[in-house]
């Protein structure tokens, strides 16, 4: 079905492609009945299953059905076969706003253009109860009249998805775009976390580079922080003033929407674009969950293989989770890598981690062999190996989880904590049984220096 020339659907005539990643394939096609170029996002249902994408998916339709906005790429239809997904979408022919920025920094009146645009599209998300998340140039297309286009709203929140403390916890986006807040994983307004990242897409139109780029990850995230940066001297003053209250280091006294679409500098030749009119009250909700019927094969599948999982826990592969710069952040003591690997364990602490080399099958086969030498019950789910002694001991069986990050395809962080029993008796198990067995698949303990590969 995938080839130039082939029909989709009875409906639309496959182009070239356009671009692809690891879970879908981009697609030029043609609407038969009307002749409109369409792009067409072509999923791979099985792929999504596996990872435990259908949630992050499902939330990208339901996202890009609230937010129709001229300058938002438009998704017209979703349609779905046994094992495909197909996102049909607004066809944008001028491609990435990066293109032009890589070429060099643009000028002020054509900067201030696409920054109000943006900020106009990403005010209209908000008012829908939309956070994209993940602003930056590279998601910014640019249509055959050089307005501008947001996309890619795989990583965005509802309103719905706050907590209770009515914030947002999820820890996503783009190292150089993100906020400091979302670093910091102590909750986050989403309004506000866009709002910066709109700053510093402002800042790299206008200068050409990353206000706070630095070739250390660590370094960078202590810019960001403290929002260390430096305004290049062709930048306006008014530019300077307004970047100062966008990029603060502080939530709350940030600048809002309202204000900053109040100021001065950007309001100069603005002309607001009026969005059709939007579904509000029982239709927004309809809108949110009326897209089960494009799952429902798929669903019938992830029903079948969780019985699978169950029946088969301790022969199925463990799928390790994602490990990305801000959890290694997040373990960090004042953003130093060396926290992830300290020196002294506290006298309670009852968590240890070492990295691997290994693939995560040699690591599961490795706590498997440990399971049947140590007398253990093992079973594994979700990315976690559990380990749990036969004997008892004096605050009952001892039970170990050792969780499976994957920082690279080639790197993974395993976390041991005690899950039950007696901390004492946990050490000493650590110590005498696990450290030993594990010394052919580890690379690095807690403080200790690297293991060389034999």
């Amino acid at each position: 079905m995938e080839k130039k020339g082939a029909i989709l659907m009875n409906k639309y005539e496959l182009g070239r492609l356009l671009g692809q990643g690891t879970f879908a394939k981009v697609y030029h096609a043609r609407n038969m009945k009307s002749g409109q170029s369409v792009a067409i996002k072509i999923i791979d249902k099985e792929k999504i299953l596996k990872v435990g994408l259908i949630d992050q998916i499902k939330r990208e339709i339901s996202v890009m059905r609230l937010v129709r906005h001229p300058n938002i790429v438009q998704l017209y239809e979703v349609m779905a076969s046994k094992s495909k997904i197909y996102f049909i979408m607004e066809y944008v022919r001028g491609g990435e706003l990066f293109n032009k920025v890589a070429k060099g920094k643009l000028r002020e009146e054509v900067a201030r253009k696409y920054f109000q645009q943006l900020v106009g599209a990403v005010d209209f998300c908000h008012s829908r109860g939309v956070y994209h998340r993940d602003l930056k140039p590279e998601n910014l297309l640019l249509d055959e009249n050089g307005d501008l286009k947001i996309s890619d709203f795989g990583l965005s929140a509802l309103l719905e998805t706050r907590r209770q403390d009515g914030l947002l916890h999820t820890t996503c986006g783009t190292p150089a775009y993100v906020a400091p807040e979302v670093i910091n994983k102590k909750g986050y307004d989403g309004a506000k976390a866009d709002i910066w990242s709109c700053g510093v897409v402002l800042f790299v139109l206008l200068a050409g580079y990353l206000p706070f780029y630095d070739s250390n990850l660590m370094e960078m995230y202590k810019r960001i922080t403290k929002a260390e940066f430096k305004c290049p001297n062709w930048f306006p003053p008014e530019v300077r003033k307004l970047l100062s209250r966008i990029l603060d280091p502080n939530a709350s006294t940030r600048i809002t929407m309202a204000k900053l679409m109040d100021n001065y500098w950007f309001k100069k030749g603005y002309k607001k674009v009026e969005p059709p009119q939007s579904p509000q009250g029982q239709d927004r909700n309809k809108l949110i969950s009326d897209i089960h019927a494009v799952f429902e094969s798929s669903e019938d599948c992830e029903s079948s293989s969780r019985k699978e999982n169950i029946e088969t826990a301790t022969t199925s592969p463990v799928r390790p989770s994602s490990f990305n710069a801000f959890d290694i952040i997040s373990l960090s003591k004042g953003f130093n890598l060396s926290g992830l690997f300290e020196n002294q364990l506290n006298s309670e602490q009852e968590e240890r981690r070492f990295t691997s080399t290994k693939p995560a099958s040699d690591i599961v086969s490795k706590f498997e062999e440990i399971a049947v030498t140590e007398s253990c019950k093992f079973n594994k789910k979700d990315g976690t190996v559990k380990l749990q002694h036969s004997r008892q001991g004096r605050k009952g069986q001892l039970a170990i989880d050792a969780e499976i990050f994957e920082v690279t395809p080639a790197f993974y962080v395993v976390e041991l904590k005690k899950a039950a029993g007696d901390t004492i008796e946990y050490k000493d198990f650590c110590n005498q049984g696990l450290k030993p067995s594990l010394k052919d698949i580890v690379w690095t303990w807690q403080g200790s220096e690297q293991q060389k590969e034999e």
